[in-house]
């Protein structure tokens, strides 16, 4: 695959945050880790394909992640 190298660098950083106490980042990370390998192993998709599927309604779900105020 064409972005393996990814895979590498979030690999690198989990192990870096875990080795430093960083236990929430490691695990973010993890499930970072797996939703590349799963979009990398996802064939290519073509523009008119993707312009059908939202004309009709059946979109692909996609993970959304709650953001947190800095206030």
């Amino acid at each position: 695959m064409a972005g393996d190298w990814i895979i590498d660098v979030l690999n690198d950083l989990k192990v870096y945050a875990g080795r430093n106490g960083l236990e929430a980042t490691a695990a973010i990370l993890d499930d970072a880790c797996l939703i590349a390998m799963a979009e990398l192993a996802e064939p290519a998709v073509d523009e008119a394909m993707v312009a059908k599927r939202h004309e009709s309604g059946t979109r692909k779900p996609y993970l959304v992640s709650a953001r947190r105020s800095h206030a």
